[in-house]
């Protein structure tokens, strides 16, 4: 078909509507990007396995370098859940006196 004083254009198509996040769409992101970082862990520690000497308060011993680092970060990570538990129980201490 063409365009002519008797055809008009065809109308431009319409715009769907983009598909609303939900919650399992936010789970699939999150399970995605654990896996990946999962992943990179575990070249991190294969490509890290040189032995280290670790000090700490009366143990002494040698561990591999990227274990070290692993349980560094994992204890990190204890320590900034209970700052932050510790945060929002104060939070909500303080939205119910109000």
């Amino acid at each position: 078909m063409s365009e002519g004083p008797n055809n008009p254009p065809p109308p431009p198509p319409a715009k769907l509507s983009p598909v609303p996040r939900t919650r399992t769409s936010t789970t699939w992101v999150g399970i995605c990007a654990a896996a990946l970082t999962l992943v990179v862990l575990i070249i991190f520690m294969v490509q890290n396995t040189g032995s280290v000497e670790v000090t700490f308060l009366w143990m002494h011993g040698t561990v591999p370098l990227a274990l070290a680092l692993l349980i560094a970060g994992v204890g990190v990570a204890i320590l900034a859940m209970v700052v932050g538990a510790a945060r929002i129980t104060q939070l909500r201490r303080l939205s119910q006196r109000r």
